[in-house]
């Protein structure tokens, strides 16, 4: 039941991750980046945002309006003393309180696909009015003023309130040219009528900067826009990290869990099963001696040397099983001592002789001279040659040649090199046999299997002494392991301090 629950609950995560929230983010992405390269800006998803920030933009700029209207009320009247102003003023400011009311209303934090076209209309309607006002300050005149200073009067102003309305509303699309397109013609309707030099030019200047304030102003609703969109592709993206870091937390809690099951699993198999094997191996190793009497069936002899050798290489496997697990755990402590590399091979040699002899095979080493001793393990020396030895005896065939080289490396440190004449390792198989239980072909068809744990063994152990590990193999050619130690293991000989004579040691007395 707790399997069936873990799974159902990994593929939670996975769903919620991918394919609830990835396709339709990855979807969202890919359709706002086509639509603003095609321009598009009305129909971009991020148009709700857009229309909020103008909302906000309308409100926080409220008392904006009033005061400038205001102001040119009180300089038109004081120097052109026309009375239509007092009554212009009122209608603005009717105008923009209304504007700014429908602002406080519009539910911004509720805001679809519908309502945002709905209220976008809304506003521009309002703009409409706001503008058809403003064209009722361009049509009028000054009687008692001079032309060309209430058209320069007239001129400042309305480019004035284009430019605030251009600043202060660019994110309500196209809301420049609904506003002041009225004006617009209002001032080209009077020109018309009055064929003024001034008028004419007014209405010139005007429009140009209409046109030149739309352009700037739509240039700056495209670049919030693609603000906008790079802000939720960004957000995504942090989303999608952090699934991504509770989907490895959960990961790396479980890999815990798995590591300390199987450390648990190898602490009670060491205690469960060499126990009981090393009695077989007792018992079996009694009944083989015939040590309570004969056994009169030779059958039987032949049984209980089969079972002797079958405990010992479970044992062996147990061992090897257990010790690539205390170097994976990092929990092989190495006692370190001054070890002499070629009296080790020599060690090594010796204990493989016998069963190379059974094959006929020789073994001949290459020994530099005055080899300084290194500052090694020297159980983890021993078992990294005596593994490699026992491979290169194993796969060796009959009557064949095994090689063992000992001396320095081209950067000072040693190394030993055991290279035979077997059959050789495919270029393709050697990661295989460097992994933890892999075996190559030769081995597989070979009548003495092994465990698959040998050599990388032998790599955990080299890299405990910061060594390295080679292996050269050619099909039908032999193979050629190499161990290396750094030369910061080696112990250079210190030369022996003799006393001078001409400065004898001074005895101290004690009264």
């Amino acid at each position: 039941m707790k399997s069936v629950a873990s799974n159902s609950t990994d593929k939670n995560i996975v769903d919620k991750s991918r394919s609830h929230r990835n396709r339709p983010v990855s979807k969202a992405v890919r359709q706002t980046r086509d639509r603003l390269q095609n321009g598009h800006a009305s129909n971009l998803i991020f148009d709700r945002d857009g229309l909020r920030s103008y909302i906000d933009a309308v409100i926080h700029g409220a008392s904006i309006a009033p005061i400038f209207i205001i102001a040119v009320t009180v300089i038109g009247v004081y120097f052109t003393a026309e009375t239509w102003l007092i009554l212009w003023a009122p209608l603005m400011l009717l105008a923009h309180a209304i504007n700014i009311g429908v602002a406080r209303h519009a539910p911004k934090d509720q805001l679809n696909a519908e309502s945002v076209r709905k209220w976008r209309r809304i506003f521009l309607c309002i703009q409409v009015v706001i503008g058809c006002i403003w064209a009722m300050f361009a049509m009028q005149g000054c009687v008692a003023c001079a032309p060309s200073i209430f058209v320069f009067y007239k001129g400042a102003v309305l480019l004035v309130a284009l430019s605030v309305t251009a600043m202060s509303g660019f994110m309500l699309a196209r809301s420049v040219l609904v506003t002041f397109g009225p004006v617009t013609m209002a001032l080209a309707l009077n020109a018309s009528l009055s064929h003024n030099v001034l008028d004419i030019g007014l209405m010139g200047v005007f429009t140009s900067t209409l046109i030149f304030f739309h352009y700037i102003s739509d240039r700056l609703l495209r670049s919030n826009l693609t603000i906008f969109s790079y802000q939720s592709e960004k957000d995504d993206l942090i989303a999608e990290l952090e699934v991504a870091k509770s989907m490895s937390d959960e990961a790396r809690r479980r890999a815990e869990e798995a590591n300390l099951a199987k450390s648990r699993f190898l602490a009670s198999m060491s205690h469960e099963l060499r126990t009981p094997l090393n009695a077989i191996l007792g018992f079996s190793e009694v009944m083989a001696s015939e040590v309570m009497g004969p056994l009169n069936n030779p059958a039987y002899k032949e049984y209980v040397g089969d079972i002797h050798r079958s405990g010992q290489h479970l044992l062996n496997l147990i061992n090897e099983i257990l010790d690539l697990s205390r170097i994976e755990a990092g929990k092989y402590d190495l006692h370190e001592e001054a070890v002499s590399l070629p009296d080790v091979v020599e060690d090594c040699i010796g204990m493989v002789q016998l069963r190379a002899r059974s094959k006929n095979i020789s073994i001949a080493s290459q020994v530099e001279q005055k080899l300084p001793a290194v500052w090694v393990d020297e159980k983890a020396i021993r078992q990294v040659i005596l593994n490699l030895l026992s491979n290169a005896v194993k796969f060796t065939p009959q009557n064949g040649d095994v090689m063992i080289k000992v001396g320095w490396t081209a950067g000072g440190g040693q190394y030993v090199s055991i290279k035979d004449n077997g059959p050789g390792i495919p270029q393709e198989e050697i990661p295989i046999v460097l992994s933890a239980f892999g075996q190559g072909s030769v081995a597989i068809k070979s009548a003495e299997q092994g465990t698959g744990l040998g050599l990388p063994i032998v790599q955990a152990l080299l890299s405990q002494h910061d060594g390295q590990f080679v292996l050269r193999s050619q099909l039908r050619e032999g193979t050629e392991v190499i161990a290396i130690l750094p030369a910061t293991r080696v112990l250079e000989p210190v030369t022996p301090v003799k006393p001078s004579d001409a400065s004898p040691r001074k005895r101290r007395s004690f009264a």
